[in-house]
């Protein structure tokens, strides 16, 4: 069962305004569902598009941010709740542990790790929650293409492919997570062996 959305993207505030559309109607989005939105707690770029959308349509925000940006004050003080965490490694392991699903709208080096994580975790098998790539404006065709290059190659197994799904739009990621909600969708079962990703 879905109750909570954990939701990566950038910081950055000088992306295209299709990015800030798309974070905007994914938060709201999210919030329809009733489902809490868990993010990065920041109040910039994506991060504040997200969150303020999903508060706007009468949804709980949860921000889990480093002390490190807590004392630059790019904090979004008007979370819900706003855990304040030693470090970076401690925060992704909240947010993880937080979500029942995962969504990655576009961003930078800092979104790839938190996404590649998760991916990780699940083609393992050290968790079954679904996994959303958001893929707006085509920003992660270069990602999808590498990710087959590296099926090609054989340093990635095929099944991994059926680790995440691709959604060209926030109203697209929304409906594949509430179809997944409760069905156990995208297990893999070949991703018990603790040589699935090579």
């Amino acid at each position: 069962m879905i109750r909570s959305i954990t939701v990566y993207c950038s910081s950055s505030r000088h992306v295209a305004p299709v990015y800030f559309d798309a974070a905007t109607e994914l938060g709201r989005g999210v919030a329809s569902c009733g489902w809490t939105l868990v993010y990065g707690g920041n109040n910039l770029g994506l991060m504040d598009a997200v969150a303020s959308a999903a508060r706007g349509a009468g949804g709980k925000v949860v921000g889990i941010t480093p002390k490190m940006m807590a004392d630059q004050n790019i904090v979004d003080p008007l979370c819900d709740e706003l855990i304040v965490t030693d470090t970076m490694r401690q925060r992704k392991a909240l947010l993880e542990e937080r979500g029942d699903a995962f969504i990655a709208l576009p961003g930078g080096i800092g979104t790839f790790e938190e996404w590649f994580e998760v991916l990780v975790g699940r083609t393992l098998g050290y968790h079954d929650k679904p996994l959303v790539l958001l893929n707006i404006n085509g920003y992660y065709d270069p990602l999808l293409a590498m990710m087959e290059h590296g099926i090609e190659q054989k340093f990635i197994r095929p099944h991994a492919r059926d680790a995440y799904f691709v959604a060209r739009t926030p109203g697209q990621a929304i409906e594949h997570l509430k179809s997944s909600a409760g069905t156990g969708a995208g297990a893999i079962d070949e991703a018990r062996e603790p040589s699935a990703l090579e």
